[in-house]
């Protein structure tokens, strides 16, 4: 086995590279990248990739997996060769999916009022009125400016044609922003110099706008809002904390709060506080003992009905699961057309809904070159991946999909583009998705680039961190010297690019947060 190198290895022919063009030559939005990565060591590469991890270990940046008896949190791998998009590539991905998530937030506030997109049979009733995610609770409940998906994470591929399709839509409760704040503070400590040489768009104020947004859920002047986690046994507790603390606001969990003459209630240390916002990270049927599950430890009993009184704004509102359904994901690009009177700009990967009988029948008959995932499925789990599934596997898989077909849908094995990678190997393809992150307020903002997720293991499409993926750094380049490069210049406020030091074992510590734009309300 030959020596690895920094020398990128192409990707399988037919396979989109986001470095590499097909005749192997490199990307333009590229080249200054792998100038640098040319005087590189593997060496140093991996003396830098051990630091990064040694600093994502000391600043608790790891997740726990549900069902794993160890019970042990885990570290995400971080790769160090950044995700690149050119930034006119960005602007096209902004413009659709600001498009995309006004038309889902048109559809949910359809859904629970007038039905019109119903009515006029472009989706058809049973799919909405049946769902699990459907709340009947909300119809009727008026919600500020009709804004029910104020944070929504857009699972986005590029497929071997250089397009890009949207894999899905998480609406409930997307999760994955801290680990693109984190990736790019280390990227920044640990390669001060490329941040000198790239005009990379900033995320840092990621934090700043969110709690913008928040703020804007509610008509209070000066609100108070408040994190509500499960707690510190949930898989994303470490973002939960994260967020809260680069926000400047409370963690709590359900039983600080409680509800008092239709007003929810914060406990402190100086007495009851009202609470205006919630940004919950919990999922709906844990979120009022008395309307939902009665089981429930994690929520606030009556926090629904101080919720359509109007007197507590919660983000995202209760009942946007029912958009966030793969059953309901092929219909988006008719809810373009019918509320935004547009024609989409990202594309949906075609869909089997295995619900029909004829689709069904095909899926069944395919099964071996389909992905086929649960309707409520998340974490690349519950999922078959064809061409990688056994002759057993995809047999069993079969009779599951025949007994609760509605349960399922399928879509083609798509050829997910690829990004170098430093593996064992050296610098190596690896397949890649992204999920960048839109906030709705009074506006629809996101920061440039994401989270991109990378499947670490050799021809793996699961990019999912539960499932052996890592992520890496995105970085969304202007060309030097030019306009948006002077708007976007690094570096961002607060963040020192200064060169430092490789850190050693005994020195590491956790990397000095930005200031949150307000102080904590509240205490504990």
């Amino acid at each position: 086995m030959s020596a690895p190198t920094l020398d990128p290895i192409a990707p399988p022919e037919g396979i989109f590279d986001e470095m590499l063009d097909a005749d192997g030559s490199c990307r333009p939005h590229y080249a200054a990248y792998a100038r640098w990565l040319g005087e590189a060591s593997v060496e140093s590469m991996a003396a830098k990739r051990a630091e990064a991890d040694l600093i994502f270990r000391r600043s608790g940046i790891t997740f726990s997996v549900y069902g794993d008896e160890g019970g042990t949190e885990r570290l995400i791998p971080s790769d160090l060769v950044p995700r690149i998009i050119p930034g006119a590539e960005w602007s096209m991905l902004e413009r659709g999916l600001a498009q995309r998530v006004s038309a889902i937030n048109r559809f949910l506030a359809d859904i629970y009022h007038g039905q019109e997109i119903l009515r006029a049979g472009v989706i058809p009733a049973e799919q909405i009125l049946a769902n699990d995610q459907y709340q009947v609770a909300m119809i009727g409940t008026r919600v500020p400016r009709d804004i029910y998906a104020h944070i929504v994470g857009v699972d986005i591929v590029r497929h071997a044609d250089g397009c890009y399709y949207v894999l899905e839509d998480n609406l409930r409760v997307p999760s994955g922003v801290s680990y693109m704040l984190s990736n790019r503070r280390t990227m920044m400590r640990l390669f001060p110099d490329l941040f000198r040489t790239h005009a990379v768009r900033p995320v840092e104020h990621y934090p700043a706008l969110l709690l913008h947004t928040l703020r804007a859920a509610t008509e209070v002047d000066n609100p108070t809002v408040v994190l509500l986690t499960p707690g510190r046994y949930n898989s994303a507790y470490f973002e939960h904390a994260f967020l809260a603390r680069q926000m400047g606001i409370e963690l709590v969990e359900g039983q600080d709060l409680f509800v008092r003459d239709g007003f929810v209630w914060m406990r402190t240390t100086s007495g009851p506080q009202r609470v205006d916002v919630i940004y919950r990270r919990i999922d709906d049927s844990f979120l009022d003992p008395l309307v939902f599950r009665p089981d429930s430890m994690l929520g606030v009993p009556g926090l629904l009905a101080a919720y359509r009184l109007g007197n507590v704004a919660i983000a995202n509102a209760i009942g946007t699961g029912v958009a966030d359904d793969k059953s309901i994901y092929p219909y988006v690009p008719e809810m373009i057309r019918f509320y935004l009177g547009e024609e989409p700009i990202l594309r949906n990967v075609p869909t089997w809904m295995c619900r029909k009988p004829d689709d069904l029948k095909y899926v069944l008959d395919h099964l071996r070159e389909l992905v086929v995932k649960e309707v409520h499925g998340a974490g690349g789990y519950g999922m078959l991946v064809g061409p990688t599934s056994t002759a057993d596997e995809i047999a069993r898989f079969a009779q599951v999909l025949k007994a609760e077909p509605a349960n399922y849908i399928a879509q083609p094995t798509l050829a997910l583009s690829t990004c170098p990678t430093f593996v064992d190997e050296g610098v190596a393809p690896r397949h890649i998705d992204l999920r960048p992150f839109v906030l709705v307020g009074r506006e629809i903002r996101m920061v440039a680039g994401g989270l991109t997720r990378v499947a670490l293991r050799k021809g793996s499409l699961v990019v999912n961190s539960s499932q052996g993926g890592g992520t890496k750094d995105t970085w969304v380049v202007d060309e030097p010297g030019s306009a948006a490069a002077r708007r976007h210049a690094q570096p961002a406020a607060g963040l020192a690019i200064e060169p430092v030091p490789p850190l050693m074992p005994e020195q590491a510590h956790e990397l000095p947060p930005p200031e949150p734009e307000g102080g904590a309300q509240g205490g504990r």
